[in-house]
């Protein structure tokens, strides 16, 4: 008798796995983090063999924990850190290379050629992305050109380019598949989301040869069957989705104009705009939300680079706080941040700004300025940069945004969202399960698999736990959006 979905939630800190019954319950929970690479300013990687093994392990534990068994295991979705590029012996399942992160600025002068050579304009209409060192297709050139033999076994067709997804499906399945789903592909630079399929023009521009791609497929459906000798019988692959994809889908934000941000490492906010791609004048970028029966829904996105990486920061790196979850209470202590803002530009800005050579930067201090306001503007940091993003967003979509659906682990900081609250003048809505990254994937592998019997049953079921909202005044709020804004100013004039 069939009872479970196991989602795999690889992020870019951790990878979790989360059994769920068909109705959205968790049922255990497994996590395990991984190291992050720093070879030189502004590059980050990860050991994509760590990140199998890690997600491998935390699957069987949720199950064991579950007193689950394969069989009773409908199937699995997947939903993954985006972008994060890893090229593979096709043969031996062995990495050339370490994973090139997400993050990543490796790539930003190669990314400043191709905009001064008037490409902006073309690569936007063919995959609604900004030329940036953010997405795949540049990092996979970067392989191939610096890796020694790379290029070469390329074109021979011995290698194999995937990002965290295809990773883990290749895995499973013992190497027997080599695909992706729809969203994750919008998210290389190299595929033409007006035709669903990888573009031959941006493939020749970018030097990648075709032979390295996946099988580009819809997010709920079938990506092969699991090894048996991985959870003792095989288990269907039938759900695959971006993260954030995922987490859109996992909020319920089935219907044109519907938005939701994750506070996850980085801040991530989505909107669903139907069955047509809306175009941005503003700087965020296009993405395919979903492959689903048939049809493709898009999304407008905003990425904001740091958030969660953030409170890692003043946890790890400057040893402000021993936990994240600490960090409400002490920012309480103090009324408001004292006038200090925070620019975590710590890998560049992303959306509304797209400065890959930024760096973080601290306004305002004075002599009385605590531990407490430092971190106090930490966390503002968050809502102020995602206020920037809901305000392109209805300014390209034309859309009216009364409220915003919230997840990812700082959603648990209620500071934070009363912050958002008011510098939005919107509601704010916590879901009772913020798991929406997981469950987004859980629910189409469940379709795909019969476990769920359609959209419309899944939003029956959603539950909120937490709304908040604003308690700023216009003249307040606008105030405080104008020191924000003269802190970016001041972030990017030291960049340059």
């Amino acid at each position: 008798m069939k009872k479970y979905i196991l989602s795999l939630d690889q992020g870019t800190t951790s990878s979790r796995a989360i059994l769920f019954t068909p109705a959205g319950e968790p049922v255990a929970v497994a996590q395990k983090e991984f190291r992050q690479i720093f070879p030189h300013e502004g590059w980050v990687e990860h050991d994509a063999e760590e990140i199998w093994s890690t997600q491998l392990e935390v699957a069987r534990r949720a199950i064991e924990k579950a007193g689950a068994s394969a069989e009773e295991i409908y199937g699995i979705g997947i939903t993954n850190q985006r972008e994060t590029t890893v090229i593979w012996d096709r043969k031996t399942g062995k990495p050339v290379y370490n994973a090139i992160v997400w993050q990543c600025r490796r790539t930003a002068d190669f990314c400043e050629a191709l905009k001064k050579d008037g490409l902006t304009e073309p690569v936007r209409r063919k995959t609604g992305l900004i030329i940036d060192p953010y997405f795949s297709g540049t990092k996979i050139r970067w392989i191939l050109e610096n890796v020694p033999g790379a290029r070469e076994r390329a074109e021979r067709g011995e290698l194999c380019f995937g990002t965290i997804d295809t990773w883990l499906i290749w895995n499973l399945t013992d190497g027997r598949v080599h695909a992706t789903d729809y969203s994750n592909a919008s998210r290389t630079m190299l595929f033409n989301m007006n035709t669903l399929e990888w573009d031959g023009e941006l493939l020749r521009l970018l030097g990648i040869p075709a032979s390295l791609l996946p099988e580009a497929r819809p997010s709920s459906g079938d990506f092969g069957i699991t090894a048996s000798s991985l959870f003792g019988a095989p288990i269907p692959v039938a759900g695959v989705a971006g993260d954030q994809q995922a987490a859109l889908f996992g909020q319920c934000c089935f219907k044109e104009g519907n938005v939701k941000n994750t506070y996850g490492t980085g801040g991530f906010l989505l909107m669903n705009t139907g069955n047509k791609p809306v175009f941005s004048e503003n700087g965020l970028v296009t993405t395919v939300a979903w492959g689903l029966n048939g049809e493709v829904n898009y999304a407008l996105e905003g990425s904001v680079f740091i958030c969660g990486a953030a409170v890692q920061w003043l946890r790890d790196g400057m040893g402000l706080v021993k936990s994240a979850a600490e960090t409400e209470d002490i920012a309480r202590s103090v009324k408001d941040s004292g006038g200090v803002y925070f620019v975590p530009a710590f890998v560049g800005l992303g959306a509304p700004y797209w400065n890959p050579h930024a760096r973080g930067a601290v306004f305002g201090i004075t002599r009385g300025t605590t531990r407490a306001h430092i971190i106090r503007a930490v966390l503002e940091s968050m809502a102020y940069q995602t206020a920037d993003v809901i305000g392109v967003m209805q300014k390209d979509s034309g859309i009216y945004i009364p409220a915003l659906n919230v997840d990812g682990g700082a959603s648990a900081n209620n500071l934070l969202l009363e912050t958002q609250a008011n510098l939005l003048g919107r509601r704010i809505v916590r879901p009772s399960c913020v798991e929406s990254t997981a469950m987004g994937a859980a629910f189409l592998a469940g379709l795909a698999t019969g476990a769920i019997s359609s959209t419309d049953e899944i939003a029956k079921k959603r539950s909120v736990s937490a709304e908040f909202a604003p308690s700023l005044s216009d003249a307040e709020r606008i105030a405080r959006m104008d020191g924000w804004h003269k802190a970016i100013k001041g972030t990017c004039a030291f960049a340059e």
